[in-house]
């Protein structure tokens, strides 16, 4: 098992920037890909980023490319998404998330482990 608990959530006017955290337990955290994704009101869960389990390989959705930039430190057993230059339309709750294979993934199916989520809302 692993337990992923998100932190760094909150309120931020639109141009602003918020570091997420997500710190982990259980089995070994550096043999887990983890990946972030956002889920807003009424819409589904959306991908946002992810790293690969050595953090030698990223990817990003298409909405966050260029201001959100994702990161590990596996010595702390944390991922960081740092998002800057944000928008109204980032406001969402943000999930955490370990994939046992490894390697990004933009699918939601392919992680088996979630954390509980932060809030993060944008003003305009």
């Amino acid at each position: 098992q692993v337990q992923l608990v998100e932190s760094g959530g909150g309120l931020v006017q639109a141009g602003g920037s918020l570091r997420l955290s997500c710190a982990t337990s259980g089995r070994t955290f550096s043999n887990y890909a983890t990946g972030w994704f956002r889920q807003a009101p009424g819409k589904e869960r959306e991908f946002v980023a992810a790293i690969t389990r050595s953090g030698g390989s990223t990817d990003y959705g298409d909405s966050v490319k260029g201001r959100f930039t994702i990161s590990r430190d596996n010595a702390k057993n944390t991922v960081y998404l740092h998002m800057n230059n944000l928008k109204p339309e980032d406001t969402a709750v943000y999930y955490c998330a370990a994939d046992s294979r490894g390697y990004v993934s933009r699918s939601k199916y392919q992680y088996n482990y979630w954390g509980q989520g932060t809030q993060v809302t944008v003003s305009s």
